[in-house]
C-alpha cells in the first residue's frame, strides 16, 4: 500500500511529532490489560507506531513489543528513544511477520492513515486466534471554544488527509475473522506551555507541517494570534489542551 501523500509532512516533522503530539491517559493502560489482555509473556505488535509516543503505555503492561512504522525519519525517532525494542520497516498490507505471531495489534493515532479491508485482513493473519485488534486515538474535544477555533484554523488546509474525526475508518468494518468486543471514551489532556501543546501540537498535524513554507507561516501566525487573545493560553503559563481518548477492540476469530 503506498504512503498517503499527506503523510509527507511526517518526514521532516518527525521531531515536531515528538514535542506537539500528546500522550495517553491511565484508563489506556488498563484497557490493554483488560480488553487485548496483554502482560508480561505476552507480545504486541503496533502497526504505524511513528516516533513510539505509545509504547510508554504498552511497557506499562510488561509486554513484549514489535513496532512497525514505514516511515524512516518516525522510525529512527523511535530507535532512538527505545533502542531495546523490535522496530521494523513495513506497511499495514504486508506486515514482515509470520502467521500468528502476536496475541495483540495494536494501532495507536494511526488506523485512519491505513483503514483498508487488506490492511485489516493482515493484522488478523499475524494474530493468535483469539487475539485482539485495539484501536486508539486522542480526539479534540472541541466542545472548548478555544479548541474549536484552533480547528477552524488547521481545517482549512486538511484537503483529502484521512482522519479519526471523519468516521471514514469505520467502512474497513465489519470484517471477516473479527469480531466487535466493544469501545471506551475517557477524557485526557496535554498539559504544557501554549508553545509546546498548541503550537507545535499544530505545527505536527501531517497537512500542515506538509505545507509550503509560507503557508506553514501564516498557520503559525495565526495560531500565535489566537493564543495572543485567548486568556486561558496567553501569557506563557501553563495550559490544559482537552481531549476525548477513544479504544475500539476487535478479537480474532
Amino acid at each position: 500500500m503506498p504512503i498517503h501523500h499527506r503523510s509527507k509532512g511526517y518526514h521532516g516533522g518527525a521531531a515536531a511529532y515528538v514535542a506537539g503530539r500528546p500522550g495517553y491517559p491511565p484508563e489506556a493502560g488498563t484497557w490493554l490489560s483488560e480488553v487485548l489482555r496483554l502482560g508480561p509473556g505476552r507480545k504486541a505488535l503496533e502497526v504505524g507506531a511513528g516516533t513510539g509516543k505509545f509504547i510508554p503505555t504498552l511497557r506499562q503492561t510488561g509486554c513484549g513489543i514489535i513496532a512497525l512504522e514505514p516511515i524512516a525519519e518516525m522510525r529512527e525517532q523511535l530507535v532512538h528513544a527505545f533502542p531495546d525494542v523490535t522496530a521494523l520497516a513495513g506497511s499495514a498490507d504486508a506486515i514482515p511477520l509470520p502467521d500468528a505471531s502476536v496475541d495483540a495489534v495494536v494501532c495507536a493515532q494511526a488506523f485512519h492513515w491505513f483503514a483498508t479491508r487488506q490492511a485489516v485482513a493482515e493484522m488478523r493473519r499475524v494474530l493468535v486466534p483469539g487475539g485482539v485488534l485495539g484501536l486508539i486515538w486522542n480526539g479534540r474535544d472541541e466542545d472548548v471554544p478555544w479548541v474549536a477555533a484552533l480547528s477552524d484554523i488547521t481545517n482549512r488546509y486538511e484537503g483529502d488527509t484521512p482522519r479519526y474525526r471523519t468516521g471514514a475508518w469505520r467502512h474497513a468494518f465489519p470484517a471477516p475473522g473479527l469480531a466487535f468486543i466493544g469501545e471506551r471514551h475517557v477524557r485526557n489532556s496535554h498539559v504544557g506551555t501554549a508553545e509546546d501543546v498548541v503550537l507545535k501540537r499544530t505545527l505536527s498535524v501531517s497537512f500542515v507541517a506538509g505545507l509550503p513554507a509560507d503557508e506553514r507561516a501564516e498557520v503559525e501566525r495565526e495560531v500565535r494570534a489566537l493564543i495572543a487573545r485567548t486568556p486561558e493560553l496567553a501569557g506563557g503559563k501553563q495550559v490544559a489542551f482537552p481531549y476525548m481518548t477513544s479504544m475500539h477492540a476487535y478479537r480474532r476469530i
